[in-house]
């Protein structure tokens, strides 16, 4: 018989940008295997967390999907969804809202953020009271000049692979002190599971580093002329990855123009201050797509026009703190929409 430790993570009811929460779960397992079946539902005082009032104030936590912890001994990291007490899915609950049951959706995120000092609360590299030298040097940089944060950001990804994470890749991004990690999955739920856990790994690791991830999409100011954050969405499904037509992709990319305004609504908040048509965005208000473009809403790689019009599509506008869960549901019910 042995102590297992599991954190249940779960999103707060804040809105519109939810944070994580997590608790630790000590119980006695022999012989744990370390999957779902083997673990129950827990709760917690949903009124600290904007997801319930004080008289009645118990919210269920419901395990989705379960993962090793690197770094605590017979620990695991269980990501869960929030129910009401009567185990429908709370309003808080985007997972809830995913329609892909046959995980036909494949989603690859590309997650964007800053690395920013607890003591000057500015961007790695930046010195206190002014800015390091403009852009252009940092995105894809090696050495101590331009370079900031890869002690943390190796081991984050080390940590991703331990947990078992389908964890892609990791570059320095285009400003200084900005990196970004990349995570692929079958499933449009899994894909939004393995975001945040990756999020939740990455910022307890910030805790003995002095330092702490801000995923604010243009946190130092819109009118300054540096990158902001995003989480660019690479989506396919069976018609994309099969059907060999660039008809039918432009038919996809077209039901996405009419609702516009519905997907800027849960692609994160601030996003208005990045979405301005610079730094390699479209604006907020104007829909676009292309072949190989990155000023565009939508990018059609090149590697799908290469294959004959089988591969993905990237939504480029997804802010850095957008919820991967609402994101793809949205997605996912404008693809469905195409008239193909």
């Amino acid at each position: 018989m042995a102590k297992i430790k599991l954190e249940y993570i779960w999103l707060d009811g804040y809105f519109p940008t939810q944070n994580m929460r997590s608790k630790t779960k000590v119980e006695d397992h022999e012989d744990f295997k370390g999957t779902l079946e083997e673990i129950g539902n827990w709760s917690f005082d949903g009124s600290s967390t904007r997801q319930a009032v004080g008289g009645s104030s118990d919210c269920i936590l419901k395990p989705v999907a379960i993962y090793p912890d690197p770094e605590r001994i017979n620990g695991y990291l269980v990501m869960t969804e929030v129910l009401n007490p009567d185990g429908t899915p709370h309003v808080s609950n985007g997972r809830a809202t995913i329609d892909d049951e046959d995980d036909d959706f494949w989603f690859g995120f590309e997650q964007e953020y800053f690395i920013m000092d607890t003591k000057t609360e500015l961007p790695l590299g930046f010195p206190r009271g002014g800015y390091p030298a403009p852009q252009g040097m940092y995105y894809c940089s090696v050495g101590g000049l331009n370079t900031h944060g890869r002690d943390l950001v190796e081991e984050h990804a080390d940590l991703c692979i331990q947990a078992g994470l389908n964890f892609e890749g990791i570059n320095q991004e285009v400003a200084c002190g900005q990196w970004e990690f990349q995570l692929f999955a079958k499933g449009a739920r899994q894909a939004g599971d393995e975001i945040w856990i990756a999020r939740y790994l990455l910022d307890r690791l910030t805790e003995k580093y002095g330092y702490y991830i801000e995923y604010h999409p243009k946190p130092l100011g819109r009118d300054l002329d540096w990158n902001g954050s995003g989480m660019h969405a690479n989506f396919s499904n069976t018609l994309l990855r099969t059907c060999g037509s660039k008809e039918v992709y432009e038919k996809v990319c077209e039901a996405f123009r009419p609702v516009v305004k519905e997907h800027i609504e849960v692609y994160g908040e601030f996003n208005d201050q990045r979405l301005t048509g610079d730094h390699e965005t479209q604006s907020i208000d104007q829909f676009s797509y292309g072949v190989s473009d990155r000023g565009a809403s939508i990018r059609i790689p090149i590697a799908t026009v290469e294959r004959g019009y089988k591969g993905w599509l990237e939504d480029r506008r997804p802010a850095s703190n957008g919820d991967p869960y609402k994101i793809a549901a949205r997605i996912i019910k404008t693809v469905k929409s195409a008239d193909v």
